[in-house]
C-alpha cells in the first residue's frame, strides 16, 4: 500500500493510492497517517477496503510529509562507500548517527528556504525508514520485521553551519523545510529489498545524483539494529539512511542552492520530489 497526506499544512488528511495511481481519501477510515497506522489490525482493516470505493482527491491539492507525529528524525552519516570518498573521508567504523529537527520535515514539493546567512546549502536524496514497530535491542537478522515502510528524503544540509559553527551536524541540518519527506509511505511488503534501489537528484534539470542502495556501507537492517541499541525507536520515527555521491559540496568546484533552483529527486518505487529553492 502506499499511504500519503494532503492538504494545508498542519491540517493534512490521509489518502491512498489506488491501482492508477490516483489519490483516495482515507478520512472516513483513520484520523491520520501516523505511526499508529502500522498496529497490525489497522493495516489488515486498510487492505480489506476496496479503495476504488473511496471519495477521490484532486490532483492540484498539496501533498503534505507522508508520516505525522514524527517522534524522532534520525540521519546516518557517510553511509555510502562513494559518498565518503569524494567527501574525501573514511567510512566510520560503525554507522554515524545524528538528528534532524522534526519542525524541518515538509511536503515533498514545498518550497526549500535558504536560510538568513546561509553561503552553502546543499541537497541529499536518501531513503527513509519509517519504523512501524518498537525496536529496541533487535538483532540485523530480525531487524527489517520492524519496518513499518520506506519512503524519499531530502536530507538538505548547510554546509557552513554544519562544519563551522561548533557542535554536532544538528546546526547545519535542522532550518524549516530542510526535510522534505513523502510523497508516499509505501509499506515494507512492497519493497522486497532495500539494497537494491535506485536514487536520483537533478538541479535545474542536471542530474547531480545518481546510485544505488546497494552501495550503502551499512544495510538498512544493519542501520535500524544499530540505533535500537542505542535508543528506543517507536512506530513512526524516521531514519534518513545517507545519501550516494553527486553532492554540491563534492563538486569541483563546490556548488550550492540559490533561490530561483529547482530541485527534483526520487528513489525507486517510492515517488519523486520537487522543491524551488527561495529565499527564507
Amino acid at each position: 500500500m502506499k499511504f500519503l497526506r494532503y492538504g494545508a499544512a498542519g491540517a493534512e488528511k490521509p489518502a491512498i493510492l489506488d491501482d492508477d495511481g490516483g489519490m483516495r481519501d482515507l478520512s472516513a477510515h483513520i484520523g491520520d497517517v501516523t505511526g499508529a497506522i502500522f498496529d497490525e489490525d489497522t493495516l489488515s482493516r486498510l487492505r480489506d477496503i476496496d479503495v476504488s470505493s473511496l471519495p477521490a482527491v484532486g490532483e492540484e491539492v498539496r501533498i503534505g510529509p507522508c508520516i505525522g507525529g514524527i517522534g524522532k528524525f534520525i540521519c546516518i552519516g557517510l553511509n555510502y562507500s562513494d559518498h565518503a570518498e569524494e567527501a574525501g573521508l573514511e567510512i566510520p567504523a560503525e554507522p554515524l548517527i545524528f538528528m534532524k529537527a522534526t519542525s524541518a520535515v515538509c511536503g515533498p514539493n514545498d518550497n526549500l528556504e535558504i536560510p538568513r546567512g546561509s553561503t552553502k546549502t546543499d541537497w541529499e536524496v536518501e531513503l527513509g525508514v519509517i519504523i512501524g514497530r518498537r525496536a529496541k535491542y533487535v538483532s540485523v537478522d530480525k531487524a527489517l520485521d520492524y519496518v513499518g515502510g520506506y519512503c524519499v528524503i531530502n536530507d538538505v544540509s548547510e554546509r557552513d553551519f554544519q562544519m563551522n559553527h561548533c557542535g554536532q551536524w544538528v546546526k547545519g541540518k535542522s532550518a524549516d523545510t530542510f526535510g522534505p519527506t513523502g510523497p508516499w509511505l509505501v509499506t515494507r511488503d512492497e519493497v522486497p529489498d532495500p539494497q537494491n534501489l535506485s536514487l536520483w537528484l537533478k538541479v535545474n534539470g542536471e542530474y547531480r545524483q545518481k546510485g544505488s542502495t546497494a552501495r550503502m556501507a551499512f544495510t538498512v537492517a544493519e542501520v535500524v539494529a544499530h540505533i535500537s541499541r542505542f535508543m528506543t525507536l517507536h512506530p513512526g520515527d524516521v531514519i534518513s539512511t545517507g545519501t550516494p555521491p553527486g553532492v554540491g559540496m563534492g563538486m569541483k568546484p563546490p556548488q550550492y542552492l540559490r533561490p530561483g533552483d529547482v530541485v527534483e529527486l526520487g528513489v525507486e518505487g517510492l515517488g519523486s520530489q520537487r522543491q524551488e529553492v527561495v529565499q527564507g
